[in-house]
């Protein structure tokens, strides 16, 4: 059987030929047929816009790959930097690649000062830590001359391990002004998790358990990447206009903003705290059935199966709370997770815990806020927009993003004087 596919035109009886490839054949035979035919197809659910060597994912088999490694794997075995070598140079480093980009990146964790003192203070007592942290990320690319030398290795370069740097830096000093407490400076001294944790949580005399500084580390290897996510669709999209690497993770960490995107666990935690004890379940799941409650955390545009990334968040829940104490909604989520797996009704349509189920669990155990939830997705996930970012400006194929349109409006009208309407 040939790997090809075969379109015709019923109107003209024109038929184009074109090779399949891994699932995907190019639109160029939509245009070979007739140049202005398109394709009608909202939210991309069926439009391949990128070609991409970083993240492998398959829904059905619930299969998640960070150039080609197991997510189980790297979780288990390397660190929230390591994984961001890999991403964004195709391969795991070797010791002494490994310390000289450790290196790099803890050089570049300080911001500068009138980012603190100027810019954050113009915010209102109680804006939003994402809604800060977003316009920082914007703001942060001011204060580099070279921020629009994107056609420069080295710029790139700069620009990218500034960027990993210090977003965890951002983020602490959104939360810290956010509830009036001064700034903690970064301690270089300390791993990259637990630099954030220290400068979330430092008052007087602080130290980071180890438990809770490699639980960050692994949220933040699962949240590193997922393939054409919307956020990192945004990053593409406003970097293909050749837009710095600032202004467009800025864009992509807004679009992670929304509450269909970076918010689920947020509302996971709301609706077990609704929930609110373990016999209430089978109520709220038969709630849910008659289409009375939403249930959240279950489901995912990709995932047909178990999210690989839960089962993991799902392993490490228990360390942190060993040391946090156990989180009263966990006994919650448990039971809802084996009352929803045991009922046909999600079974049947493929609703299986995904990422966001546990995570905000863990969030809320470790004392962060519901609000710094999605800012907690955003310092991650940084380095998988900027290895999407360094592909498309290397993908020759790429051009400006400008999908087309299917008008559906009024045809040409003449213009009628106000006092004539």
């Amino acid at each position: 059987m040939p790997d090809t596919i075969t379109i015709t035109d019923d109107r003209t009886g024109k038929s184009v030929t074109v090779p399949i490839t891994d699932g995907v054949f190019p639109s160029s035979a939509i245009r070979e047929l007739d140049p202005n035919l398109y394709m009608y197809d909202p939210a991309y659910l069926s439009t391949a816009a990128a070609r991409s060597e970083i993240t492998y994912l398959d829904g059905a088999a619930g299969i998640l790959r960070y150039r080609g490694y197991p997510i189980d794997q790297l979780a288990e075995h390397s660190t929230y930097l390591e994984v961001a070598y890999l991403l964004l140079n195709g391969e795991l480093p070797n010791k002494v690649e490994l310390d000289a980009w450790i290196e790099d990146v803890t050089l570049h964790t300080f911001i500068h000062e009138n980012m603190r003192k100027r810019f954050v203070d113009g915010f209102h007592y109680d804006a939003h830590p994402m809604g800060m942290f977003i316009s920082s990320v914007a703001a942060l690319g001011t204060f580099y001359d070279d921020a629009k030398n994107i056609h420069d290795p080295q710029s790139r370069h700069n620009a990218i391990v500034r960027l990993i740097a210090k977003t965890p830096t951002l983020a602490a000093m959104c939360y810290r002004f956010s509830v009036g407490l001064p700034f903690n400076y970064p301690d270089n001294d300390l791993s990259y998790p637990a630099n954030f944790l220290n400068m979330m949580w430092k008052i007087g005399d602080y130290e980071v358990h180890p438990a809770l500084e490699r639980a960050m580390d692994i949220l933040f290897i699962l949240h590193a990447d997922h393939e054409q996510n919307c956020g990192t669709t945004a990053m593409r999209v406003v970097g293909s206009s050749q837009a710095d690497p600032y202004s467009a993770a800025a864009a992509a960490a807004a679009a992670l903003y929304g509450p269909l995107h970076g918010g689920a666990n947020e509302a996971v935690v709301r609706m077990l705290g609704d929930i609110g004890d373990a016999e209430n379940v089978p109520a709220f799941v038969e709630s849910v059935k008659n289409g009375e409650s939403r249930l959240m955390g279950f489901g995912h545009r990709v995932y047909k199966n178990y999210d690989p990334r839960a089962k993991i968040i799902k392993e490490a829940a228990h360390d942190v709370f060993e040391v946090t104490g156990k989180n009263p909604l966990l006994d919650i989520a448990l039971k809802l997770e084996e009352v929803a797996l045991e009922d046909s009704y999600f079974v049947d349509r493929k609703l299986y815990p995904n990422v966001d189920f546990y995570s905000g669990l863990i969030y809320q155990a470790m004392k962060f806020p519901v609000d710094m939830f999605t800012v907690l997705f955003a310092i991650p996930r940084t380095v998988g927009w900027l290895a999407h970012w360094e592909e498309l400006l290397n993908d020759k194929d790429q051009k400006i993003s400008r999908p087309r349109q299917w008008y559906t409006g009024p045809d040409e009208r003449d213009y009628v004087p106000l006092d004539q309407r």
